[in-house]
C-alpha cells in the first residue's frame, strides 16, 4: 500500500486556502489544489519538499465540470493513497447589499461556488472514493454565518447554512457504511482575508454590521490566514474529527 496521503484543496490561490496549501506540502503528501489560478510559488515549495502537487486552473462556478474531472481523477489506474481528504476552502461573498438590490447573475455566482461546487465534488469524492480501504475525509469550510443570520449578506449565509446542512446528511449517509467517510463542515474563525477588507470597505448605509467588522480589524481579533490554516488542520488531524458534523475551531 502506498504511504502517501492525499488532499484536494479548493479555492488554494490566496488567503486561508494559500495558507493550507502551503502548510500541506511536506514529504509523504500529495496534494491537488482547485483555483481559478496556479502559483508558480506553491510549485517551487513542491519541489523543495518532495511532495506531489498538481494545480487545476479552475473556476469553481463550472462545477459539474470541475466534479467530472476530479471523479475521472481518483479514478484513473494506479490512484492508491494511505489517506484520502478533500477540503473545500473555495468560496466567495457578494457585494454587501439588501436581496432586493442585487442582480440575478451575481446571486446566481454565489450559490455555485460557495455551495453547488462543494456539493458536487464531495459526491464525486465520495462516490469515487467509496471502495478504497482507506480513511477518507471531507473538511468542509464554513462559517459562522451559516449559523447567524446577517442583513446584506443573504446569499452568502444561505450557501454557508446549505453546506452546514448537507454536511449533516452525508454524516448520516457515511456512518451506515463499513468505511463511511469522516464529514465535517468547520467553521474557521475571523480571518484577515480579502473577504473581512470587502465588508470593511462596504456602504455603511446598505451595510448595517459594517462598524462591526471595522472593531474586528482594529481590535486585533482577526487570525492571520496562516493562524487560521493551522487551526483548521489540527482539527483535521483531531482522533475524534467528524464525531460532530458542524463545528467550529473556536469551540
Amino acid at each position: 500500500m502506498s504511504h502517501t496521503h492525499l488532499y484536494i484543496l479548493t479555492g488554494a490561490s490566496r488567503g486561508m486556502g494559500l495558507a493550507i496549501a502551503r502548510q500541506l506540502l511536506q514529504p509523504g503528501h500529495a496534494l491537488l489544489c482547485i483555483s481559478r489560478q496556479t502559483s508558480d510559488d506553491l510549485a517551487a515549495q513542491a519541489r523543495q519538499a518532495d511532495c506531489q502537487l498538481e494545480q487545476w486552473p479552475l473556476d469553481l462556478a463550472h462545477s459539474r465540470e470541475a466534479a467530472a474531472m476530479l471523479r475521472q481523477w481518483l479514478g484513473r489506474p494506479g490512484a492508491h493513497y494511505a489517506s484520502a481528504t478533500l477540503i473545500n476552502n473555495a468560496g466567495m461573498i457578494p457585494r454587501a447589499a439588501p436581496l432586493a438590490n442585487l442582480d440575478a447573475d451575481e446571486l446566481a455566482q454565489v450559490m455555485r461556488v460557495d455551495l453547488e461546487a462543494p456539493l458536487l465534488l464531495s459526491a464525486a469524492f465520495l462516490g469515487a472514493t467509496e471502495d478504497w480501504p482507506v480513511p477518507r475525509h471531507v473538511l468542509n469550510i464554513s462559517s459562522g454565518l451559516g449559523r447567524r443570520p446577517m442583513a446584506s449578506q443573504a446569499a452568502y449565509c444561505a450557501a454557508k447554512a446549505g453546506m452546514d446542512h448537507f454536511t449533516r446528511c452525508l454524516a448520516l449517509e457515511e456512518a451506515l457504511k463499513p468505511n463511511g467517510a469522516r464529514i465535517c463542515s468547520l467553521a474557521p474563525g475571523v480571518i484577515d482575508t480579502d473577504m473581512q477588507a470587502q465588508l470593511r470597505s462596504a456602504d455603511a448605509a446598505a451595510f448595517p454590521d459594517r462598524a462591526r467588522f471595522e472593531q474586528l480589524k482594529h481590535g486585533g481579533q482577526l487570525d492571520s490566514p496562516e493562524t487560521a490554516a493551522r487551526k483548521v488542520l489540527s482539527y483535521l488531524n483531531r482522533p475524534d474529527f467528524g464525531s460532530e458534523p458542524v463545528a467550529d475551531v473556536r469551540g
